[in-house]
């Protein structure tokens, strides 16, 4: 028996994640280009899913959108110190161009707060102005050391939401909004379960006030930022002095937000879903729901067989392999990498006895049934599929999410050796929101993700590290 082209989750999860994406025909890196990768068609057609399911949430809310230019002025991202220092790191620069050097160099966009702040102070007069409620759908570059594809790349595909408002109510609310959007998105079309919370302050945004976040689970245990929104308060009105005449007649700053989510949702897809065999999709996400694989051995049998398979096809929705020069077993193997939720088989028997054969991608299970019976059976089977997925990412979210009463348990938890084989954990432990202890969390390669929005434990309790009153538990994890 072949050894498979893909390696074991338990063996090595890395491996795996990597293997599953290149057999899935998902991406693959673009060696030339250093960090980068080639999504491929497989990989694409799941984000154009994600998109136009996003975007269509965008626009049912108000939202417009447009496109801002790829290079800004250097002197643009000085304007917001914190901004700036944290984005220095990881700036792609430009300073020649047409054969000469530029005055000033232009900066690669690793996000549009800075040139849209520019344009919002052309735009903005008067508070009838506002809200401007704005996305773009774009690329950005931010120069990363280690990359891993989808996950963490130089070059990603993303959308940014940037929106202005005339008070910080009203721009809170935008923020929380956009935050439920995102949730909605990744528990509903992606089944993947999320934790909205609050950033800390040292995790937050470089030049907001607060950031949010929802934070999901991978089947090893550790977490995944999915999305972030951020409540920018006036501070970049202010560095662009973005004014507004308010109806009192008084003139002031006006109240932004961002947010975004990237291809990296991609890869939180991949690793919430897929097995050790390959790829696997939940049904809304799907660029391709089902496939019917024909099987004759002889001429005579071709026929009938396509005939029904065309059939059949037409009225599921289907797609027929018909590539020559394969075998059954090689069509099925083939799907199976790909994360196609349903292939039906269908040979010259079940043309006899107007049966067709349905297989679960998810579970594997096959049944037969009637062929009139099919497009029925086909909808059920992908609504249990996208319900069952969920279910199960929920519980494994669930299973792992453990208490931690002092700074001793956490660390013995987040050190858990069985942890890089799938076994690690969200620590739920009472924390001030403080750098110092953003800091101690660190000292153990973990990161507090976020504190939650809805409180699902204890209540309040005393901060582990100061013994200081907090609200509710902090969600503590090892992270990609």
């Amino acid at each position: 028996m072949a050894e498979s082209p893909i390696t074991a989750r338990e063996k090595d999860f890395a491996t795996w994640y990597q293997d599953v994406v290149l057999q899935g025909d998902m991406a693959e890196p673009a060696e030339i280009v250093k960090g980068c990768m080639v999504i491929k068609p497989n990989g694409y057609a799941v984000w154009e899913v994600l998109q136009r399911e996003l975007d269509t949430r965008f626009k049912a809310t108000g939202h417009q959108n447009l496109y801002f230019p790829l290079l800004i002025p250097e002197s643009f991202l000085k304007k917001e110190a914190e901004h700036v220092e944290g984005f220095a790191p990881e700036l792609a620069v430009v300073t020649i161009a047409g054969g000469k050097e530029l005055e000033e160099p232009y900066v690669i966009r690793p996000t549009s707060e800075t040139i849209i702040g520019h344009f919002f102070s052309k735009w903005i007069q008067s508070y009838r102005d506002l809200p401007l409620l704005y996305n773009q759908w774009a690329n950005v570059i931010r120069w990363e050391l280690r990359t891993r594809m989808f996950l963490r790349t130089t070059e990603f595909l993303w959308q940014e939401g940037h929106t202005a408002h005339s008070n910080h109510p009203e721009a809170l609310e935008e923020v929380l909004r956009m935050l439920d959007v995102y949730a909605d998105v990744a528990e509903n079309i992606m089944a993947m379960p999320v934790i909205k919370g609050v950033k800390t302050r040292a995790e937050k945004f470089a030049g907001a006030n607060r950031s949010y976040s929802i934070e999901a689970m991978m089947q090893n245990g550790l977490a995944l930022q999915a999305g972030t929104s951020h409540d920018l308060g006036q501070n970049f009105g202010k560095a662009f002095d973005v004014t507004f005449q308010s109806k009192e007649g008084k003139l002031e700053h006006v109240w932004q937000t961002s947010w975004g989510v990237s291809t990296r949702l991609i890869g939180g897809l991949i690793m919430t879903h897929s097995d050790d065999k390959g790829l696997v999709l939940p049904p809304k996400v799907a660029p391709r729901k089902a496939v019917i694989v024909p099987i004759f051995r002889k001429e005579e049998e071709r026929g009938p067989v396509m005939e029904t398979a065309m059939k059949l096809a037409a009225e599921l929705g289907a797609f027929v392999d018909t590539r020559e020069g394969q075998s059954p077993g090689a069509k099925f193997f083939h799907w199976e990498r790909l994360g196609v939720p349903v292939v039906f088989e269908l040979g010259p028997r079940d043309v006899a006895s107007g049966n067709i054969v349905l297989k679960r991608r998810d579970t594997g299970t096959k049944e037969v049934i009637p062929q009139p019976e099919a497009a029925n059976r086909l909808a059920a089977t992908l609504e249990a599929m996208q319900t069952d997925l969920f279910n199960k990412a929920k519980n494994r979210l669930k299973a792992n999410t453990v208490l931690a009463n002092s700074i001793g348990e956490v660390q013995e938890i987040l050190n858990d050796v069985t942890a890089e084989k799938g076994g690690g954990k969200f620590v739920m432990a009472h924390l001030k929101d403080d750098p110092a202890n953003d800091a101690r969390i660190k000292g153990f390669k973990a990161s507090i993700r976020n504190i939650p929005l809805v409180d699902e434990f204890d209540g309040p309790g005393k901060c582990i590290l100061t013994g200081e009153d907090v609200s509710h538990r902090v969600v503590i994890a090892k992270a990609y």
